[in-house]
């Protein structure tokens, strides 16, 4: 029998571009409902720019059915950039303010730490919203730690992260996003084992 193979999802994969500066990839508040337009905005300016969001089958009531791309974290865009770059940014009319960490500690006098979120964790979210046909959720604040587990099966194979069972009796996939919060997808127990 052969070895199942997996995407890399090694952190070490995703090493920061030492030579330009970029070291992950900063959180950009934003309007509600202008995240699409401000990214548009930002890559004509030549940042690489993304934002959660799932393309989703819904129906009108009508009885049309029709792809939608639903907002998986509104009013927040994800912006690579180096720290100079951000400095400008955040100058632009559209742009609110950049999301810091509130729990962060800062000398006095001092503004909280900016969130960056690492490569790795922005793969595996771009990797989850583009891979699977079930709803992601991000969900901000602690969770119970559960078991850690791979996806060996599926659209989602080779992603590691913990299982939980909601009230409802589904299991679910959650993947860190360390500031954020975690990602959560429901998923099959026979598509996954213990890591």
């Amino acid at each position: 029998m052969q070895a199942a193979t997996y995407p890399a999802f090694a952190p070490e994969a995703f090493a920061p571009d030492d030579a330009v500066g970029v070291s992950g990839w900063y959180v950009a508040i934003v309007n509600h409902n202008s995240e699409h337009n401000v990214a548009d905005r930002l890559r004509d300016l030549g940042y690489d720019v993304y934002v959660a969001s799932q393309v989703e089958l819904r129906q009108r009531a009508n009885g049309r059915k029709v792809k939608v791309n639903r907002l998986v974290i509104p009013s927040k865009i994800f912006i690579r950039c180096t720290e100079a770059q951000r400095r400008q940014i955040v100058a632009l009319p559209y742009i609110k303010r950049f999301m810091t960490n509130i729990a962060g500690t800062a000398a006095p006098g001092m503004h909280k730490p900016l969130v960056v979120i690492p490569p790795y964790q922005m793969y595996i979210l771009r990797f989850m919203l583009g891979h699977t046909d079930r709803p992601v959720h991000v969900v901000s604040g602690p969770y119970r730690k559960g078991e850690r587990i791979r996806v060996i099966r599926g659209n989602l194979s080779g992603l590691t992260g913990e299982i939980h069972t909601d009230p409802a009796g589904s299991h679910q996939l959650t993947v860190s996003l360390d500031i954020l919060g975690y990602a959560t997808v429901q998923i099959e127990p026979q598509d996954v084992e213990r890591e």
